[in-house]
């Protein structure tokens, strides 16, 4: 016999009815606690490892989505009796002068595009045979907006604060000067140095080698001129090529 009474009848239907209630309630408030509020975002895990932002510190240039390319016909190109051989590609930091730092590789944000070839000449009518005289590398920057004035007032600016600097155990001095009649604007600088023989002895004598560089509206061109195995460049040949080059660019332009 059990120790413990029924419940009277009455109160057995009650409880009957009260059971699915209770467990109703119950299984409602068990979803309201993991549902998420209406219009709110839905909970997501963290991530174990925090990721860098790649939010941009700078604006990027207006045209910078419109690509713009530089055809090998807006190069200079030797005439016949100059050229030692074709033309040839060259990637721009090997184009580039440099003097006490990156003088010419400051273009910054505005430059839509660059690129740089090199040609090889020679003194002409020389035989065949003979070694070439020099290179001349040239490089073409396009900018957006007022970038390409821009580039060439950093440049002088730089090219004052380094009137000469160290290069193999050499000193070599620079000076510039405005070159009138190229284009809109245009720089000349002339390096000098001691000049050395093949073995690396000094001979007495000075080597010196000159760089252009010469704006066209958005264009600026850089000339690098270098004589074959560090001697002196022609300024001749370079002064030629120059002038050359810019026609080349304006006609390009139009």
């Amino acid at each position: 016999m059990s120790r413990y009474a029924p419940l009277p009848a009455a109160r057995a239907r009650r409880a009957l009815v009260l059971l699915p209630l209770l467990a109703t309630m119950a299984l409602t408030a068990a979803c309201t606690a993991t549902e998420d509020a209406p219009g709110s975002a839905p909970a997501t895990t963290a991530p174990a490892t925090a990721t860098a932002s790649t939010a941009p510190t700078d604006s990027p240039s207006p045209s910078a989505s419109t690509p713009v390319t530089i055809p090998t016909s807006a190069f200079v190109e030797l005439p016949a009796e100059l050229r030692k051989s074709p033309r040839r590609t060259t990637p721009v930091e090997e184009a580039l002068p440099k003097l006490c730092g990156n003088e010419f590789a400051t273009g910054g944000r505005q430059v839509t595009a660059s690129a740089a070839m090199t040609v090889t000449y020679q003194t002409a009518g020389a035989p065949s045979s003979n070694v070439p005289q020099g290179m001349i590398h040239q490089t073409i920057f396009t900018f957006d907006g007022d970038g390409a004035p821009g580039y060439l007032s950093r440049l002088r600016a730089a090219v004052q604060a380094c009137p000469s600097y160290d290069q193999s155990g050499n000193r070599v001095t620079v000076k510039s000067k405005a070159l009138p009649g190229v284009g809109d604007e245009a720089l000349l600088l002339t390096r000098t140095w001691p000049e050395t023989s093949l073995n690396g002895e000094r001979t007495g004598d000075t080597a010196s080698s000159q760089i252009a560089v010469a704006r066209v509206d958005s264009v600026v061109t850089v000339f690098n001129d270098q004589g074959w195995e560090g001697t002196s460049g022609n300024p001749a040949t370079l002064d030629r090529v120059v002038r050359d080059g810019v026609r080349t660019i304006d006609a390009w332009q139009r």
